[in-house]
Order: C-alpha cells, then structure tokens, then sequence
C-alpha cells in the first residue's frame, strides 16, 4: 500500500471521530435530517478507505478510493449548509471542512498515482 495511505487512513479515523462528535451535538439539537445525512457520508470516507487495503487489484483500489472522495465531496456539502443556516459556528465550520478538503487533497493524490500504476 502506497505510503499516502497510512495518512489517509488516520486522517479519516479523526474525520469520523469528529463526524460522529458533530452527529451527537446535532441530536441534541434536535437536528435529524443533515445529521442522518452528514453521519453516514462523513464515516463513509473512512470505511472506503479500509476497504480500499484489501481491494481485489488496482483498479478495485481506485474504485474505493474514487467513492471515498465522493463521499468527502458530500460530506462538504452537509457541513456547508450547517453553516450556512447557522447550526455550526463559521470556526467549527471551517476547522472541519479544512480536515475535510486535507483528505480530499490526499485521496486525489492516491488516486492519481494509483491509476499511473495501473498501466
């Protein structure tokens, strides 16, 4: 497994341990939509990204890794509008969307080397 990997691997166990955080924060708000929505996306990176270890080949690894950035992309969007209707505060906003956008930069880089090896 590539050296970027084990990064991405940590950081999306501290992206989910925060998703999870928010998610608890927002039940007791008794905010229900975004935070079914936010849960399943923001610990779905991290889950991808597991199984992205033990993917069948390159080109299963790069599917993997493809449905975690979707899955941070959505995860973006979730935290964008809790801002934006002023359930999270800018700072939390911008501190998790930063950790967020950290391993989207990560995953492109994967994916980009992944499928120069593919070849």
């Amino acid at each position: 497994m590539e050296k970027s990997s084990n990064k991405l691997v940590d950081l999306s166990v501290a992206f989910a341990i925060e998703i999870l955080n928010l998610v608890k924060y927002l039940k007791s708000q008794h905010e229900t939509i975004i935070c079914n929505q936010i849960g399943r996306a923001g610990t779905s990176i991290g889950a991808n990204i597991h199984e992205a270890q033990y993917a069948h080949g390159k080109a299963d690894f790069v599917s993997k890794l493809q449905i975690a950035l979707k899955e941070s992309n959505e995860t973006s969007y979730w935290l964008l509008l809790l801002n934006k209707t002023n359930i999270i505060p800018n700072a939390e906003y911008e501190r998790l969307e930063n950790l967020c956008k950290e391993i989207r930069i990560t995953l492109i880089a994967s994916v980009n080397t992944a499928k120069q090896n593919i070849k």
